[in-house]
């Protein structure tokens, strides 16, 4: 009996150890919490950190979130202090000022600063160092159906972007000129970049974004401007009296209008560089290699050229405990070094790497790469959106102006500006 009692001692001591060495193991495995949009150039990016995960142990658990909802979900996460969600979260400059005080400084991250200049101001923290690890360059591009248009045909000018698809419409050959995305969200892709490509902006300065130089010159609304006008008419007529685009653009998103530049029903776009792929992919899109990309259409006020140029990136909230955080930031510094994986990223999207030491490794070997960061690299900048708290609200209000002035009468659309004044400048800090 006490042979047995010896026995079954060895036998509980021994099951004892295993599970005390079992502990320690899962207590050395790390998990990682990852939020985003489903994009296609966050997909890719996400595949360049599951193979880094796996390389350092790290589990990645992902949470896809839809565009529409993501910024209030985040927002109310970070205030709460949550601290079970998400331990790296995707970021943009248009709400970065807004999630500041929660984020983790990043700039101990290898390659952080690797990126296009004055890209990252929008995610500086108090202290000026930056919040936020980059995903992507994003910016617009003009896109054209290569089997269409000529290279030495491709609009040039509003007027010739009507002429040219008024062509193609009548020749039965699209159904629509021009599409892209109208509604709030997507102003980007139909209101922005013509107004921004007519010398225009929403506020004076034109292309400011210094929120102190912004405050010295009052917050004045450019919204009745004699640019603005001539902007918010092209759209009117773009879909009342030359109807080179559909009647219902008003209310679509940037999938709308990508579904159906995809389908082959419209001959011109923009949209994000990082939908090239999309729209190349022949198991998505009818006109898969016949895509071309070209610089914007200049309005009758232009004095150039002007893209929107900005950084998407990931951040690591603070309250996320220490050895998360670690985890996390080595897990980005690897895809920041990663060139193999940021060049996949390149083809699989069109969106541009993150870390511009990749593109000088581009700039050698990929005429593709070298056409398109000419177009956006080689002129005049704008960043996306004000750098102030209540700005998705006043952004809300514009849009509101604008659909506004697009389902009225022609002759209403002065009236209608000069009504949104007051209101985008109420929305501005005081």
């Amino acid at each position: 009996m006490r042979i047995l009692s010896r026995s079954v001692a060895r036998v509980l001591l021994l099951a004892s150890s295993l599970t005390a060495l079992s502990a320690v193991g899962a207590r050395a495995e790390t998990t990682l919490n990852l939020c985003y949009m489903n994009h296609p150039v966050i997909a890719a990016n996400v595949t360049i950190l599951e193979k880094w995960a796996k390389e350092q142990g790290v589990t990645l658990n992902k949470t896809p979130v839809s565009y529409s909802v993501y910024l209030p979900k985040i927002t109310q996460m970070l205030s709460a202090g949550a601290t079970d969600q998400c331990d790296i979260i995707w970021n943009n400059d248009d709400w970065g000022q807004d999630l500041e005080g929660y984020l983790a400084s990043v700039e101990d991250v290898t390659e952080v600063r690797n990126v296009a200049e004055g890209q990252l101001e929008p995610f500086h923290n108090k202290e000026g160092q930056t919040t936020a690890v980059p995903i992507v360059t994003t910016a617009g591009i003009f896109f054209y159906r290569t089997d269409l248009v000529p290279e030495d045909q491709v609009p040039k000018t509003w007027d010739e972007l009507v002429a040219v698809s008024k062509k193609l419409q009548e020749e039965d050959k699209v159904r629509w000129g021009y599409v892209g995305g109208m509604s709030y969200t997507n102003t980007f892709f139909s209101f922005w970049w013509t107004l921004w490509n007519n010398n225009c902006d929403i506020y004076e300065p034109l292309y400011e974004r210094d929120n102190v130089k912004m405050g010295e010159a009052g917050w004045k609304p450019m919204t009745a401007s004699a640019c603005q006008k001539e902007t918010a008419e092209f759209w009117w007529d773009a879909l009342h009296a030359n109807k080179i685009s559909p009647p219902g653009m008003t209310t679509y998103s940037r999938d709308e209008a990508n579904a159906i530049f995809q389908a082959g029903d419209a001959a011109f776009t923009v949209a994000d560089t990082t939908f090239l792929g999309n729209f190349n992919n022949p198991d998505k899109s009818k006109i898969a290699g016949k895509v071309g990309i070209a610089s914007f259409p200049q309005g009758p006020n232009s004095s150039g050229h002007r893209n929107w140029i900005d950084i998407w990136g990931w951040s690591i909230p603070k309250v996320i405990d220490a050895e998360k955080q670690a985890a996390a930031k080595k897990l980005l510094g690897a895809m920041m070094t990663d060139v193999d994986g940021q060049i996949e990223q390149w083809n699989l999207t069109g969106g541009p790497p993150p870390n511009t030491k990749v593109w000088k490794v581009l700039d050698e070997k990929d005429p593709n790469w070298v056409k398109m960061s000419k177009i956006l690299f080689d002129s005049a900048h704008v960043h996306d959106a004000y750098y102030f708290r209540n700005w998705a609200a006043t952004h809300k209000v514009y849009s509101d102006v604008m659909i506004k002035a697009m389902k009225g009468s022609r002759e209403d659309i002065q009236a209608t500006l000069e009504a949104g004044v007051q209101p985008i400048h109420d929305g501005a800090p005081k």
